[in-house]
């Protein structure tokens, strides 16, 4: 995902004081768009446009890689009913059919980067760590096996 440059509002508000009372609202629209951006299909749509611009259907589900026609068609209809994707249906025989990202698609890849940077930051603290959970899972795993007299 290529860096995006930073929203100057998004930023503003991120570096001010957490609000005391939260916007019940706003509350279940994060945790609705959390859930559709943690589903992997959302997030490698959003990446594809992102870097290839403008797709058509069949192109973008090669892009996107060993995705189903349903679950493409799922998806994308999700982001165009949020605002992610534009749909562009074109009058021709036979039909075909181009998405691309609308500025609220490509605001979100944004946010999206920062969760990629830090990913890139903190990988071999993570590799560190799984080795070590592993480790001691196994190290669990043997001692359970001992029989005790």
């Amino acid at each position: 995902m290529r860096r995006a440059t930073p929203d100057p509002m998004i930023e503003a508000r991120r570096r001010g004081p957490i609000p005391k009372d939260v916007d019940p609202t706003i509350e279940v629209l994060v945790n609705d768009i959390i859930a559709k951006v943690a589903d992997k299909w959302t997030m490698l749509i959003l990446e594809a446009l992102d870097e290839h611009g403008t797709l058509r259907f069949t192109q973008l589900g090669k892009a996107v890689g060993r995705i189903s026609q349903k679950m493409l068609t799922q998806t994308v209809r999700q982001m165009e009913r949020d605002g992610l994707v534009r749909r562009t249906v074109h009058p021709v025989i036979p039909p075909h059919v181009d998405y691309t990202l609308t500025p609220l698609g490509e605001s979100l890849g944004a946010a999206f980067c920062g969760v990629w940077i830090w990913a890139e930051t903190h990988h071999a603290e993570i590799e560190r760590a799984r080795r070590a959970f592993a480790a001691a899972g196994e190290a669990s795993d043997v001692s359970a096996c001992i029989e005790t007299p």
